[in-house]
């Protein structure tokens, strides 16, 4: 008897990583989810479609090799394997960055429909595509085919109303809410958290959120410095240092995304002193 094995053909997610409000980390959340999933053995690939203001290639420390860009392919101006950037650190991983002459309306459906498709031809795992913040059009394309959907929000309350605001977006806009299939799946990610700074009232605190918003906390992110070091360094912070806690917080939410269960950690304030609690008394 002779047996057939036949290969199993590789199933693509999409993912956009997305906002209400500038500013909040969603490039720098883009950057290391791509990372940790290549990490984990994924062939990834991380899109940038903040056209006209691009700095994926920076933080992934690659905008010297940037020649071709997302429009350029868009256009027929470059083949898509020539506007793919291989990382130097992980060979499972690519970016495909963003123009920085061109504007939005250069964006179109049908490009970004193309290059998505033959993505998943070359048998990418994973599609990271990372949004420009609010609903222009390149938040639209960004997140139109997407399945699945991290928003990114700060502890404070107009990043959190704003990024209520895309839920209904993601909700009514893609092309699943138009051909009536399974919605987006949703996954909230909490960046810049400050425990401390929660326990004098000073953020949202993630319950607050919860109660805002009501979607899955797939990660919460400490507030550090070292987040904005290897952003200037060109090297997301999970391949930086991964003994540091955003480094740590973001492995966790990769271990969610891909189905796993781990308890959030660096929410809670430090433990007072001593010292510090005998004096809270007088």
């Amino acid at each position: 008897m002779v047996r057939v094995f036949l290969e199993e053909e590789t199933v693509t997610k999409i993912i956009v990583v997305t906002s209400g409000k500038g500013g909040v980390g969603k490039t720098t959340t883009s950057a290391n989810i791509a990372a940790g999933l290549a990490l984990e053995g994924h062939k990834t690939a991380v899109i940038d479609f903040d056209v006209g203001l691009r700095n994926l290639d920076v933080i992934m420390g690659c905008e010297g090799r940037v020649v071709f860009d997302l429009i350029n392919v868009i256009h027929g101006e470059a083949k898509l394997h020539q506007a793919l950037i291989k990382d130097k650190r992980l060979s499972n991983l690519y970016i495909l960055a963003a123009s920085q002459t061109r504007d939005k309306d250069h964006l179109v459906k049908e490009g970004v429909e193309s290059i998505l498709s033959q993505l998943k031809q070359q048998d990418f795992e994973y599609i990271i595509c990372d949004s420009p913040a609010g609903i222009e059009s390149g938040a639209y394309l960004a997140m139109y085919f997407a399945d699945e959907a991290i928003v990114v929000t700060n502890p404070e309350i107009s990043s959190v109303r704003d990024s209520d605001r895309m839920l209904g977006i993601l909700d009514s806009k893609s092309k699943r809410a138009e051909e009536n299939l399974e919605p987006i799946r949703q996954n909230l990610l909490i960046t810049r958290y400050n425990p401390s700074r929660v326990e004098e009232g000073e953020m949202l605190s993630m319950s607050d959120i919860d109660d805002i918003l009501a979607i899955p906390t797939i990660g919460v992110i400490p507030e550090s410095r070292d987040i904005l070091k290897s952003s200037s360094l060109g090297t997301p912070i999970i391949l930086h240092d991964e003994t540091s806690p955003p480094a740590q917080a973001y492995r966790d939410t990769i271990t969610r995304l891909l189905g796993g269960e781990c308890p959030h950690r660096f929410i809670d304030p430090p433990p007072k002193s001593l010292f510090s609690r005998l004096f809270a008394g007088n």
